[in-house]
């Protein structure tokens, strides 16, 4: 079946993943005497490589897992791919704009009008060049452009200022080379901690359109592989878990030495 397949290979991407981060992996340097003998070397060895992992496990986990699974559903997808470097001075106003009525409660999000006032004037007159946030996820299907921000499950409340505006540049600065596009940008939040309460979306309401700027756990991965998606990939990561159980545990077994 297709599906077998597809779950396959998401599991060699993990493994592989998995193995690079262990070759690569070194333990945290600073001294904690206490709990070092309270729990083990390998048990402290253990809990700083997954705070190690936490910090990229988008990079380094579900951008391979995402490109994997839109494999053959996108015309093109590329990790940490660049929206564009030039943006018109006009456009930059425009966005200033639409921050500073979001920030001051006189709008309400709108993706789709505000990309339309963006794209009235995203090649429009004098440019700038700038060095936007990467796009961590690329998509392209016919005429559709998606650009991917992907975020940790709890994102700090105060960036989401800057989420939207960055959301807001990649779609002016894409635009000024790529003008007869859809362009869409939103925020991928890839699971949901608040699992099985609904994910609080309550906290970027100011800022984000929820229903066309944000996208969590099944609904992001069901995007990018079609329905059951999601379910899919937490399948292929219990089977990684339980096929590596051993060779994870040899590995942090050395930090006891």
């Amino acid at each position: 079946m297709q599906s077998d397949i597809i779950k396959q290979n998401i599991k060699n991407r993990l493994i592989s993943s998995l193995r690079q981060k262990f070759s690569n992996y070194k333990p945290e340097t600073s001294s904690m005497p206490f709990h070092t003998r309270l729990l083990g070397k390998d048990r402290m060895a253990l809990y700083s490589f997954i705070q190690s992992l936490n910090t990229n496990f988008g990079t380094s986990i579900f951008e391979p897992v995402a490109e994997e699974l839109g494999d053959g559903l996108f015309d093109t997808i590329k990790r940490q791919a660049i929206a564009g470097d030039t943006i018109t001075i006009a456009a930059q106003r425009v966005i200033q704009d639409i921050m500073d009525s979001l920030e001051s409660g006189s709008l309400r999000p709108n993706k789709q009008d505000e990309i339309r006032r963006i794209l009235a004037v995203a090649q429009s007159g004098q440019t700038s060049t700038i060095k936007p946030t990467k796009v961590d996820l690329f998509l392209q299907k016919n005429n559709n452009v998606y650009l991917v921000d992907i975020k940790t499950a709890k994102p700090n409340k105060g960036g989401f200022k800057e989420f939207k505006r960055t959301l807001l540049t990649w779609v002016a600065s894409f635009a000024y080379h790529n003008p007869s596009v859809n362009i869409y940008s939103l925020i991928a939040i890839p699971y949901n901690p608040y699992y099985p309460k609904s994910y609080e979306r309550w906290t970027m309401a100011g800022m984000l359109d929820l229903e066309n700027e944000l996208k969590v756990a099944d609904e992001f991965w069901d995007f990018i592989g079609g329905k059951g998606s999601y379910e899919l990939i937490l399948k292929a990561f219990e089977e990684v878990g339980c096929e590596m159980r051993t060779e994870i545990d040899e590995y942090f077994k050395k930090f006891n030495f």
